[in-house]
């Protein structure tokens, strides 16, 4: 095991050498990798949006004005098809999701049926799925009556392919931002997700991205008055009551009929009046366009001509003469910006349906500034401390388990660099939680060769013995981990997903450095030194030869553990538990007072006329900084984000935004089913892995401390009041691999006793098998607690929630490995001759002998 042929050592290296190169970049300035040769790599990880402010908004399609636009269409369609065959109607309406129809002729119902069946031919459902829909079905109650009404597989492909033709559009618009690296991504069926990191006015995205932009040019109707019909009156057949878009608005009265449409225009651009230098938008219609506008202008001269942007009216000026040429003008109290915003709608093109905004993430450049300098400190402080324990621990050996733990981390920095991973706030916590759980594979070798060492085997022998056999636990122990970090992949989302890319990708680097690099580094110091004797550490937490009897007290521990994780569930399911937005829905608004003093009192009376419900301030972090929260508002449901943007202003005098988030309650309801499904999927997948290595009561052990250490978490929650959110289900999913790793190493050293003593007991197996590993059980936890004590100290605020509950599942995961795991062992009989083992064991418990060891 610690001989390496000339290729694997150079293999080994050029692997060191192309990670150092590949992670080099996210160390230099833009100018310094400006400046170097064009043969290395200059490309680094893309900083998440809490680490550079941005913003990250969820879209959804309406599908109920889509639908009801579709409606219309049928409508119109059916009218047009019926006049078209000669079939007269005395009734045709929407009703519901469809329309009726009722012929004044039942006699002409083959006709109708003949001109109303092309509405229901259908339509290819796309290239990749091979299919086709109908989106219209045809009913016909009783004779001389239609109902058409709109299929659920119809109306599915409408929405999705509004989905695609709404991506292009949203994304022309995010482009004249002028941001970098935007991400706008397809979510399910109706969904679009766009990210936009270092966006310094994400106010102005959201305009952006809430507004249809459907610009049309209707006449105006004279016949009647705008004002008296705003009092009540009934409008004209064939008309519409609008608003301007002044304060306060005013009603006009327009002709449904379209003149023209924007979808005929070929530019826009904002500018100013020659007149009145106000800001307008000047606007060129193509070829198709200019002939429309230039006839409508030119029949209508005398007549106020409407334009109207997503049924609000921009303004109505009189034509004067005829427009020919195809440009025109658009005035209406614009601003520089609202003008040129208008601008880039109108270049980028009309939305196919409405978008609605049901979630958002953002975060200020000055918060991400100050998550980069926590990460920064945390990171540091939490090697150094990882760094001065194994020193402290292992000496020699201490020394090339810290280079190998350098080397992993340039490792998973070039691995992150090179899938272009986006590095969040819990992507650094997964890179400072990956130091203190890589040196778990030293651990596990070095306490391994002491092992061998200490029965008689030569120093070479002791080493060799060392790798051999701990390779196979630590591919048990990392696999286990590895299942959690999977799941928490597939189920989460945003900075969730950051944190198990970093998690797992920590894995793959720590198994290979462990197992190959410091083998290497261990076989090279063999050959040049050739020492009499494998080098020491000047403290060791847990002395050699303990013999601690766990098992004598299993039980009071299994009934104390069981109540205390009964009332933890009931705690939990009965509502003690402070749950985040991710959860309920609603508003998070992080501010930073510009005084530098925050007035909680101030802030709640200042918001309690604007929103609904309770409203919860509370400072948050560094002094000055606040946290409001409060739930989902109704009237968020008829215009999206309302409650924020007045909270904005009802703030904007005396603080900056620094964050908003804002879940809907239709994302949060799918995030909580989503989280839990998660939990329960990776303790069975966990527990199905070790049924596979292990035999079936070793699954179970595994599943119900995996279970325990869940539970014991969750109860965290409870009693300190901790805010319980996706973040909350990341750190006990990375909990349950954790300890789950420590209870892998136990069961593997257990089965191996097992089959080296036949004759012990298996309470005796277990408890000294506890005992032979507990020494790699303290080590371990207490380089993963120095790490998240840094992340927790010097991690900031934000990341603090999200560490606490890994402190306590790290400490929980010890007492489960010992007190229920191994426990269920003994419960499920692991032997046949349990009985009788029990027995021999309390007799030799009474005579103050140990049981005799028998021979392998």
């Amino acid at each position: 095991m610690l001989y390496f042929s000339r290729w694997k050592t150079i293999l080994i290296w050029v692997t060191v050498v192309a990670g150092l190169l590949i992670s080099l970049p996210n160390l230099l300035s833009r100018s310094h990798l400006d400046a170097l040769p064009d043969w290395l790599p200059k490309r680094s990880m893309t900083l998440g949006l809490d680490l550079q402010g941005g913003s990250y908004i969820l879209l959804q399609v309406d599908r109920p004005s889509l639908e009801k636009a579709r409606l219309q269409s049928l409508l119109s369609d059916a009218r047009n098809a019926l006049r078209g065959a000669r079939v007269g109607f005395s009734n045709l309406s929407e009703s519901g999701n469809g329309v009726d129809i009722t012929l004044l002729d039942p006699g002409q119902t083959d006709a109708a049926r003949t001109a109303l069946r092309p509405l229901s031919e259908a339509i290819s459902s796309g290239l990749l799925s091979g299919g086709s829909v109908s989106e219209v079905s045809i009913d016909e109650p009783q004779a001389g009556r239609f109902r058409l009404g709109l299929t659920e597989a119809g109306l599915n492909l409408r929405t999705s392919n509004a989905v695609s033709q709404s991506i292009e559009v949203v994304r022309r618009r995010v482009d004249e931002l002028g941001t970098t690296e935007p991400v706008i991504q397809r979510q399910g069926n109706d969904r679009i997700m766009v990210q936009v990191p270092g966006l310094q006015d994400p106010q102005r995205l959201k305009t952006l991205l809430d507004k249809t932009a459907q610009l049309t040019f209707r006449l105006v109707d004279t016949t009647a008055s705008a004002d008296e019909v705003a009092r009540g009156g009934r409008p004209p057949a064939g008309t519409q009551l609008l608003m301007t878009g002044d304060t306060p608005p005013r009603p006009v009265l327009v002709q449904n009929q379209v003149m023209v449409s924007g979808a005929n225009l070929s530019n826009a651009q904002a500018g100013f009046s020659q007149q009145t230098n106000e800001s307008v938008v000047d606007i060129t219609f193509d070829s198709r366009g200019a002939q429309q506008f230039g006839a409508v202008t030119q029949q209508n001269v005398g007549r106020p001509f409407a334009i109207v942007l997503d049924n609000v009216v921009l303004s109505a000026p009189t034509i004067r003469e005829a427009i020919i040429g195809g440009r025109a003008q658009i005035s209406g109290s614009f601003t520089t910006q609202s003008a040129n915003d208008l601008a880039v709608l109108l270049r980028a093109g009309a939305l196919p349906a409405t978008l609605n905004i049901i979630e958002e993430r953002t975060v200020g450049p000055g918060l991400g500034a100050d998550s980069i300098k926590a990460g920064q400190m945390a990171a540091i402080v939490g090697g150094v401390f990882v760094i001065g324990f194994m020193l402290l621990c292992y000496g020699f050996l201490g020394l090339l388990a810290n280079i190998a733990l350098t080397i992993n981390i340039v490792l998973l920095v070039a691995l992150l660099t090179l899938l272009g991973a986006t590095l969040t706030l819990p992507g650094i916590a997964g890179i400072v939680l990956t130091m203190g759980m890589a040196v778990d594979s030293n651990v596990l070798i070095y306490e391994r060769i002491y092992e061998e060492r200490r029965n008689g085997r030569s120093v070479v022998q002791s080493l060799d013995a060392g790798f051999s056999k701990a390779i196979g636990t630590i591919m048990d122990a990392n696999v286990t981990s590895l299942i959690a970090a999977a799941i928490l992949f597939y189920l989460g989302s945003g900075p969730v997903r950051g944190f198990a890319v970093t998690l797992a990708l920590g894995i793959v680097t720590t198994v290979f450095t462990a197992t190959t690099l410091t083998r290497w580094l261990v076989a090279i110091w063999f050959k040049t030194r050739r020492p009499r004797e494998v080098p020491r550490g000047w403290w060791t937490p847990i002395p050699h030869g303990t013999r601690i009897g766990f098992m004598k007290v299993r039980n009071f521990a299994f009934t104390a553990t069981a109540t205390v994780s009964i009332i933890a569930l009931v705690g939990f399911f009965s509502g003690f538990v402070n749950y985040g937005i991710d959860f309920t829905g609603g508003t998070v608004i992080e501010a930073r007072a510009k005084s530098g003093q925050d007035d909680v009192a101030k802030i709640r009376e200042d918001l309690s006329s604007i929103i609904e419900g309770e409203i919860q301030v509370q400072e948050f972090g560094s002094e000055g900084d606040v946290l409001i929260r409060y739930g989902v508002q109704t009237a968020d449901a008829g215009r999206p984000q309302a409650s924020v943007e007045a909270a904005r202003t009802a703030l904007s005098a005396e603080y900056d935004v620094q964050r908003v988030e804002v879940v809907g309650p239709t994302v949060s309801g799918e995030l909580a089913y989503a989280a839990f499904a998660g939990l329960i999927a990776a303790m069975i997948g966990i527990a199905i892995y070790v049924w596979f290595r292990f035999e079936w009561q070793f699954a179970i052990g595994a599943l119900v401390a995996t279970a325990h250490d869940a539970i014991m978490t969750l109860g965290l929650f409870v009693v300190t009041g901790l805010e319980f959110n996706l973040s909350s289900i990341a750190a006990v999913l990375t909990v349950i691999g954790y300890s789950l790793n420590d209870t892998v190493v136990v069961f593997d050293r257990m089965r191996e006793n097992l089959r080296k003593y036949k004759k012990m007991p298996v309470a005796e197996v277990i408890d000294l098998s506890l005992n032979e590993t507990l020494s790699r059980t303290i080590l371990t936890a207490s380089t993963a607690l120095l790490a998240l004590a840094a992340l927790y100290f010097f991690g900031g605020e934000v990341i603090r929630g999200f560490v606490a509950p890994m402190i306590v599942g790290v400490v929980v995961g010890i007492y489960s490995s010992i007190y229920i795991a191994a426990p269920l062992l003994i419960f499920f009989k692991l032997r046949g001759d349990q009985t009788a083992e029990d027995a021999d064991t309390k007799k030799a418990a009474a005579s103050g002998n140990s049981p005799t060891v028998g021979k392998a």
